[in-house]
């Protein structure tokens, strides 16, 4: 029990000061979710606990993660009207996203002629880490492998995103809200609600669309996979 607590708020202690450090020095190097993991890491192999002593404060992190999705539904029912007037061009946006990023991912991975499992597990990257993992064995990909790319993409989404959307002159709401929570799951849905509750929203939204066209499409990309 100590060692949870001591987790806790070294991750904690963490993220504040990361989040300290990007008001005052913002950059895509000093966001938050990067910042802080290095911090926490850092930490507890000094400590000398490692990560099992750590497993205490990640499984409490993990079992909040399911409070915190439920209250996603606060701003979704506070901006629901603008979902209703926009539903089907937000589920076209988040299908067709999410299709050209599996295509891209798969197709950029046989090219390099990466092998099929990870080609795999490349595919499912635009998926939230619990239904990326739960799909890898369909698709033959190793779980621990696709958690990892899962992660290691929605970070890089988070870092760079926000600048390159504005870079391109994508400045609603509505737009930004969809690229990050198609392409970053939870982590560009953290970044949107800074930007804005409604593009929070928005996010939230286009998170859950878009593990559920994954799931969609995760059987038919492992045939493809398997026959070609």
């Amino acid at each position: 029990m100590t060692l949870t607590l001591l987790g806790l708020a070294l991750t904690v202690l963490a993220y504040a000061l990361s989040r300290w450090i990007n008001r005052h020095h913002p950059s895509p190097l000093t966001m938050p979710v990067l910042l802080s993991t290095p911090m926490v890491m850092v930490a507890i192999t000094l400590a000398g606990n490692g990560l099992e002593g750590y497993r205490g404060a990640s499984d409490a992190i993990t079992w909040w993660l399911g409070p915190a999705t439920v209250s996603l539904a606060v701003p979704l029912h506070r901006h629901r009207q603008v979902l209703l007037d926009h539903g089907v061009r937000v589920a076209a946006a988040v299908v067709g996203g999410t299709l050209v990023a599996m295509v891209t991912a798969v197709t950029l991975a046989r090219l390099l002629g990466l092998d099929v499992p990870l080609q795999a597990a490349l595919g499912l990257k635009s998926a939230t880490a619990p239904v990326a993992i739960a799909l890898a064995h369909q698709v033959g990909a190793d779980a621990p492998v696709v958690a990892g790319i899962v992660v290691a993409s929605a970070l890089l989404g988070t870092i760079l995103g926000p600048a390159l959307l504005t870079r391109l002159g994508v400045r609603s709401p509505l737009g930004r809200g969809l690229a990050l929570g198609t392409i970053s799951s939870g982590q560009g849905v953290a970044q949107a609600f800074r930007e804005g509750d409604l593009t929070g929203a928005i996010a939230s939204v286009a998170m859950v669309l878009a593990a559920v066209a994954v799931a969609l499409l995760a059987l038919p990309l492992a045939a493809f996979l398997r026959h070609f």
